[in-house]
């Protein structure tokens, strides 16, 4: 029984579902009752930016320092270090990896994700669990991969704790490193993947249903401009496969712009 549940809770996680409550209301139903672990909760902003004796003590101060580090970045490589280096975000205190991002490092298409979930935070890369295969498959469907045409990345390097949505300063700190890999990549199309992603990314509260495959321009603050189109994260599709139509259709979009 400890295999099986072991098995279905690491599917929870990539689910984004915490698995703590599903775990115990399964445990009860077969008659156990243990005593569960309590969620992991990230630090407070303010107790995690002290540790940097210092350094910058404020939100947008740490914004401002993230910037002036990943525009000094001339290379994936050194920004990735950067990002790993980087101590203004709240949720690595919590993490056990920084997930940075995967893929051919001059592709001409660039998804853009939500975040580490358990899987990836435990192997180091973004996208490779249950959530992560579904969309290679999407991938593969439009003759992308991340092993000959695509970087893949998210607008946060480190797994929330229950896999809970980032907060806007969770976001703003990693944004200054999220557009330099733009700036970097230089793609010729962007595929924001979720809400999340594509909310941060184009500065709006309109949900990603309102959102997706309408493509549109985003320039990042060094210049560079690709067409952005907003899709439904892989994860949402696992849990409401009768949206998979929709997804089709944008990925039709995608194949046709990359086509123009």
């Amino acid at each position: 029984m400890n295999s099986a549940l072991t098995a279905l809770t690491d599917w929870w996680e990539d689910m984004g579902v915490p698995a703590d409550a599903n775990e115990m209301a399964l445990l009860k139903k077969a008659g156990a009752t243990p005593k569960s672990p309590p969620i992991a909760q990230s630090e407070p902003t303010t107790l995690v930016r002290k540790k940097a004796k210092g350094g910058p003590s404020s939100v947008e101060e740490w914004v401002a320092l993230a910037r002036q580090v990943a525009n000094g970045c001339n290379d994936l490589e050194t920004l990735k270090a950067a990002v790993e280096a980087f101590e203004g975000c709240p949720l690595k205190a919590g993490a056990n990896k920084t997930v940075v991002f995967d893929g051919v490092h001059a592709g001409p298409v660039m998804v853009i994700g939500e975040g580490a979930g358990g899987q990836e935070d435990r192997v180091g890369l973004p996208f490779v669990g249950k959530a992560g295969q579904l969309l290679d498959k999407m991938l593969d469907a439009i003759e992308l991969s991340r092993q000959t045409n695509t970087f893949i990345t998210n607008v946060t390097f480190w797994r929330p704790p229950g896999n809970r949505n980032p907060e806007p300063d969770e976001l703003a700190v990693c944004r200054p490193f999220v557009d330099r890999m733009i700036e970097l990549v230089q793609p010729k199309l962007i595929i924001s993947a979720g809400g999340v992603s594509a909310k941060s990314l184009l500065d709006t509260k309109t949900g990603i249903m309102k959102l997706r495959g309408k493509p549109v321009d985003y320039t990042t603050p060094g210049g560079v401009t690709a067409p952005l189109v907003p899709v439904f994260h892989p994860a949402y599709l696992l849990r409401r496969p009768q949206d998979k139509s929709r997804a089709w259709r944008d990925l039709l979009l995608i194949q046709s712009l990359m086509a123009s």
